[in-house]
């Protein structure tokens, strides 16, 4: 199975958002937080959900 392909990457604080298609031929957004010891990561159906998170999302490393 070929890896992901994230096209359409911005980043809102620590956290990235990208855009890519699964293995069904969908496109999903995804939220990932980049900061050290956050495992925040999420799949969204709307890019506007996606930045939402984003914008949203409070690290607590642990």
């Amino acid at each position: 199975m070929r890896p992901n392909r994230f096209h359409n990457v911005i980043r809102i604080g620590p956290v990235r958002v990208g855009t890519h298609h699964d293995g069904r031929g969908r496109t999903l957004h995804t939220a990932v937080c980049t900061a050290p010891g956050c495992d925040f990561s999420a799949d969204y159906r709307t890019r506007a959900a996606a930045e939402l998170a984003a914008r949203t999302h409070r690290c607590n490393p642990r």
